[in-house]
This record gives C-alpha cells, structure tokens and sequence, in this order.
C-alpha cells in the first residue's frame, strides 16, 4: 500500500502575545496492495535545520534526520518493517512541533489523521532587565516557569516560580534588579518537554 502525507505550513506570528492561524491537510492515496508497500512523505515549506523523527510511543528515536534545504520534502519509508505497535513522526520547527501519529499492524501502516497535534514552544528573550515569555497553548496545558539566578559565585538559586494554566494565550514579561548582575537560567516546562534558556544581566 503507497500512502502520501501533505502536510501544509502554520503560520506563528509573535508580538506581544503569541499569535496564530494553522492550516493542516492530510491526504492518503491508496494504491494497488502488490505494489511495495511503502510510504511516500510530503512535507510542505520545510526549512533548512528543522528535524524530522520517528519514534516509538516510550521515546526512543528510531529515525532522526536534520533537513537540509528548505522548500519541499519527499521521501520514502518502508515503515511495514517496524514491529507491530504505535509510533509518531515528528517534525520539530523553530518555534512548533507536528506529530503524526500511525500504528503498524500485521505489516500493514495506518495513520491516525484525527490524532495529530501540533505542540508550540515558548518564545523567551530577554530585553534590558526584561525577561519575556511568551507561548501559545490553545487547549490551556499547564506551562510551568522557573528562573533561576548566579550571580557570578556559582551558586544557583531559584528566584522565581509560577505555574500557568487555562489560557490559550501566554505573554508575561519578569522585570530583573539591575544591580542584579549575574547569570540567568530560565527553565520551561510544557507538554513533558523542558525547554531551558541562559541569559546574562
């Protein structure tokens, strides 16, 4: 069985508060059960740097490949290989995460269409003694921050603690003492992933 995935853009646009339109499309076009069952992935507008995985439902990555030209993707898996059970593509942008989740059953592959999500990771810069964080999160999963401060005596303190949750839009902005020279750590936690960034004051 041939299947072919068209997966459009989406579009973030950050301001003050992250804003965002997603377009998605999927279509699957069976072919003639003798023909080698593979499946042809199409990914529209790809960027250079941006990671495409498969991976089994307990994390551990079966396929990871750096893109290395922006534009159009297209190739070719023999997923009927795989053991029988579920698994995901995923493909990781700047600022967004795809799954695309699909079970393998008796070497015959299924994609999930109505299970596919888009994950958007937090926006954090920082801009004089401003710390800005932004995220999108249209189903209000919790986005947990945590700031952390070193003022240049290796000695890392917590300085900062909150838990946001049931808003689709995030954008809060943490104002730091500008005597407060040092090392900053901010750690994010959203959809059990850590995203960590470092500034310096």
């Amino acid at each position: 069985m041939k299947k072919v995935i068209n997966k459009s853009v989406i579009m973030v646009v950050m301001c003050t508060a992250l804003l965002s339109n997603a377009n998605v499309g999927s279509s699957f076009i069976p072919k003639k059960e003798k023909e080698i069952a593979k499946t042809i992935v199409t990914i529209n507008d790809v960027s250079e740097g941006q990671s495409l995985i498969i991976k089994d439902l307990n994390g551990f990555i079966l396929y990871k490949e750096l893109i290395k030209q922006s534009g159009l993707y297209s190739k070719s898996f023999d997923l009927t290989e795989l053991p029988n059970g579920d698994y995901v593509f995923q493909l990781e942008k700047d600022m967004e995460i795809k799954t695309i989740p699909f079970k393998v059953a008796s070497n015959k592959v299924n994609f999930i269409k109505e299970k596919e999500t888009t994950i958007y990771k937090p926006y954090v810069f920082k801009k004089n003694n401003y710390i800005y964080i932004n995220k999108l999160a249209l189903n209000g999963e919790p986005l947990d921050i945590k700031i952390y401060y070193d003022g240049n005596d290796s000695n890392e303190s917590l300085i900062y603690s909150e838990t946001i949750k049931d808003v689709k839009t995030i954008g809060k902005a943490y104002k730091l003492l500008k005597h407060a020279t040092g090392n900053y750590r901010v750690v994010l936690t959203s959809n059990n992933r850590t995203y960590y960034e470092r500034f310096n004051l």
